[in-house]
């Protein structure tokens, strides 16, 4: 049994002696220099305002969260798009009932006024 797993024990232990070296080799060659505006936060180019522990808005929030779902649509409309051929009409009316529960979401979204930032 142990036959069948060497290949994968020699890519692990090869992996782990290449990320010791790369990892030894960064450490060996950065600037160890700190100063204040290293150690500062970084903001989008501004300077940092405010404390780190400060509320945010929650549309900050909620817009990550759609990104997530949209982004999950994307993931779910992409193995679709690849097997499109082989699909029967099941497959096409399952996709097109998800796409307008989708829909009715984001409709529902902008009529709540989730996406305005006044």
């Amino acid at each position: 049994m142990v036959v069948e797993f060497k290949f994968i024990l020699i890519y692990l232990i090869i992996s782990i002696i290449i990320s010791v070296i790369l990892f030894a080799i960064g450490w060996s060659l950065m600037f160890k220099v700190s100063y204040e505006d290293k150690l500062m936060g970084y903001e989008c180019g501004f300077d940092p305002f405010g404390q780190a522990r400060d509320e945010f808005d929650v549309r900050f929030y909620l817009v990550a969260i759609l990104f997530l779902i949209f982004d999950l649509e994307i993931t779910f409309l992409f193995p679709f798009s690849i097997n499109l051929i082989n699909m029967i009409i099941s497959s096409y009316i399952t996709m097109l009932i998800f796409l307008v529960i989708i829909t009715i979401g984001f409709i529902y979204e902008i009529k709540k006024g989730a996406l305005d930032w006044s």
